[in-house]
């Protein structure tokens, strides 16, 4: 069976709506370097096709629609089990897929429902209409594992109200649908048992209309799935404290003030416990990387991210991470720097070297400058 189905919907007029389902149920449909090609290439041939009028981008299973990346061959490259050659391949590869995605010319419906981490935010949020369901549970937690929010992360993180997207890039706290509304990381919400009849609709539009059609479709939609939505959102709860506790001179210093807020919300706890107990080093980076990405276009931010996600899996927190919470799963990671305090600028700088050649030919991802 196929890592990614593909299945066309007919429309009323002779065109077609063109299915992506990600077909990994097991492991919750990870997004691993077979499925990234297999996407890519499809949206390469469809680009140009005048009877595809839309994209689906869904998965198998109301689990997860994509949990993240493919850590599994990730550890075996950065142990030697597996070819070096893969972490840039793989970073390279998700990283144009993902930006091909918020460059598309024809609508990507993405159907954002259950766990959605990591590579999985990364396919949902370059999608022209992103739909969140009362199952969907949205987190960037590359930090517990030494990691930086990457696959744009830096680009949307930075676009949050005040310095939500910074709190939630260092803590890693997962937000439902009503917070991914709220900020920007979400367009629609839809009740999951509307899902079929959303793909009906679409199939009964008259699609010379455009991509309008498709917004018509999911306002109505969103009307009839009112009284399903969460209301219960904890960015909207915390705004005021977020900004306050993440007003801050220096990394150590905001991570001290979140550690030191006084709370009994396990939603806030979970942010302070993994301040605790997250990389130092990844945390800098983190801190560092969204700061800069403020001004920096998305192309760019995809190439600051590929250095540093490439040059973390070389010698940064990454495989200690995974190891301790993923493999043997003793949950006692080594880190290179015991606490956020202890790591130096000499530390946190050289990461943000290109390894590549200054010259430009050399960039793996020269292709989204042509």
């Amino acid at each position: 069976m196929s890592a990614v189905l593909f299945n066309d919907y007919p429309t009323r007029d002779g065109k077609k709506i063109v299915e992506i389902k990600i077909n990994a149920e097991r492991t919750l449909n990870a997004l691993t370097l077979e499925m990234i090609d297999l996407i890519q290439a499809k949206l390469d041939e469809a680009r140009h096709d005048d009877s595809i009028v839309a994209f689906l981008l869904d998965s198998e299973g109301d689990k997860a629609f994509c949990a993240g990346g493919d850590i599994v061959n990730l550890y075996k490259s950065m142990t030697g089990e597996g070819p070096e050659s893969f972490i840039q391949d793989f970073f390279t590869r998700e990283y144009v897929l993902d930006h091909c995605i918020h460059t598309y010319s024809k609508p990507i419906i993405c159907w954002g429902s259950g766990i959605v981490m990591g590579g999985g935010i990364g396919l949902m949020n370059g999608c022209s209409h992103r739909i969140v369901s009362e199952s969907s549970h949205l987190a960037m937690p590359e930090i517990a594992i030494g990691l930086i929010p990457d696959v744009a992360g830096s680009w949307f993180l930075q676009r949050m109200p005040g310095r939500t997207g910074l709190f939630l890039g260092l803590t890693g706290n997962p937000i439902n649908a009503d917070d991914a509304l709220f900020l920007g990381l979400a367009d629609r919400f839809i009740a999951k048992e509307l899902k079929s009849n959303m793909i009906e609709r679409l199939q009964n539009q008259d699609w010379s209309e455009g991509p309008a059609v498709v917004d018509r479709v999911l306002r109505e939609l969103e009307t009839l799935s009112g009284p399903q939505r969460p209301m219960d959102s904890p960015i909207r709860t915390y705004y005021d404290e977020i900004q306050e506790l993440t007003d801050a001179d220096s990394l150590p210093e905001l991570v001290q003030k979140v550690i030191d807020f006084r709370t009994e919300d396990p939603w806030m706890m979970k942010a302070q416990k993994t301040l605790k107990r997250g990389s130092p080093l990844a945390m800098h980076l983190c801190y560092r990387q969204w700061h800069e990405s403020k001004h920096r276009s998305l192309k760019e931010v995809f190439e600051s991210e590929l250095i540093l996600s490439v040059n973390i899996s070389h010698g940064g927190d990454l495989q200690e991470g995974v190891r301790a919470l993923l493999v043997d799963k003793d949950g006692k990671p080594e880190w290179m720097r015991k606490s956020v305090s202890e790591v130096k600028e000499e530390d946190v700088a050289k990461f943000f070297l290109p390894f590549w050649d200054q010259q430009r030919d050399r960039n793996p991802l020269m292709k989204l400058w042509s």
